[in-house]
């Protein structure tokens, strides 16, 4: 039985679980508490022993700080480790601010506001000749989309001229990881075929929800989180090529448009 070992239970890793449990795998995974879903991630003899057992190994947990505490932690183990698969779930911040242009996996990486995570990138793979590592942009599905915002209230359409964001589904991340187990190691971008402004994506959502389009605002009238506002600090477009040709991935959201509407339905 293929047994996956989870660092990290988010929303993209908790949808893998479940996606590769009903398909007869063993999962173990880790949270920052036990639960029943999870081993304490701190409980260092039961992560240990599931690192040496698993087949699988994959860490969807970002740097905290400066610091990725999978690797502080337990990179030695997984270095050494009998798994026949190792995976990290990246962030395609890690290219930093091209002005627009489209990225690969070749292009540079740490001149953005996420060296943390670039650092925390490069040293996933340097661990292991094995590593498999995801570069990902913006995640949305069920109950995590615009549709959810635009509902809540707060969604937002900033005045930006030329601004342009790539976004995945997250169900088209959970496709990739699976071709990945029979395709080779390497970096890889899961991002959809359509990168645009984020204002078309609250646009079509309000559509799907027959509401109206909300203001168009600076970013100053917006008065955004500084979170939220850092995202509007970078500007790139996304090639996932690599990813369609070595391991024959086809997003089935292809863009924006196909995801909300799977996001709307009971089924999405």
């Amino acid at each position: 039985m293929p047994h996956l070992l989870i660092f990290g239970l988010g929303y993209t890793a908790s949808r893998l679980a479940a996606r590769l449990s009903a398909q007869g795998w063993r999962i173990t995974a880790t949270r920052r508490s036990a639960d029943a879903d999870a081993l304490a991630f701190a409980d260092d003899p039961a992560v240990r022993a599931a690192i040496a057992s698993a087949t699988h190994i994959l860490s969807s947990v970002p740097p905290e700080g400066d610091i990725d505490p999978v690797l502080a932690r337990y990179g030695n183990a997984i270095a050494t480790a009998p798994a026949l698969w190792t995976g990290y779930l990246s962030s395609t911040g890690v290219y930093g601010d091209v002005g627009g242009a489209w990225v690969d996996e070749a292009s540079p990486v740490g001149s953005g506001r996420r060296t943390a995570r670039a650092s925390a990138d490069i040293a996933w793979g340097d661990l292991r000749p094995d590593m498999r590592r995801f570069r990902l942009p913006g995640i949305y599905g069920p109950g995590r989309s615009a549709l959810d915002r635009v509902r809540a209230g707060k969604a937002h359409r900033i005045a930006l001229r030329d601004q342009v964001f790539s976004r995945v589904h997250v169900d088209d991340i959970l496709s990739g990881v699976i071709a990945s187990f029979d395709g080779p190691a390497g970096v890889y971008n899961l991002a959809d075929d359509l990168p645009c402004a984020q204002n078309r994506l609250i646009e079509a959502a309000c559509d799907l929800l027959h509401l109206p389009h909300p203001p168009l605002l600076s970013l100053e009238e917006a008065a955004l989180s500084p979170m939220a506002r850092s995202f509007y600090a970078e500007n790139r477009r996304v090639a996932n090529g690599r990813a369609k040709r070595l391991l024959g991935w086809v997003p089935r959201y292809p863009t924006y448009r196909e995801g909300l509407v799977a996001c709307e339905s009971p089924h999405g």
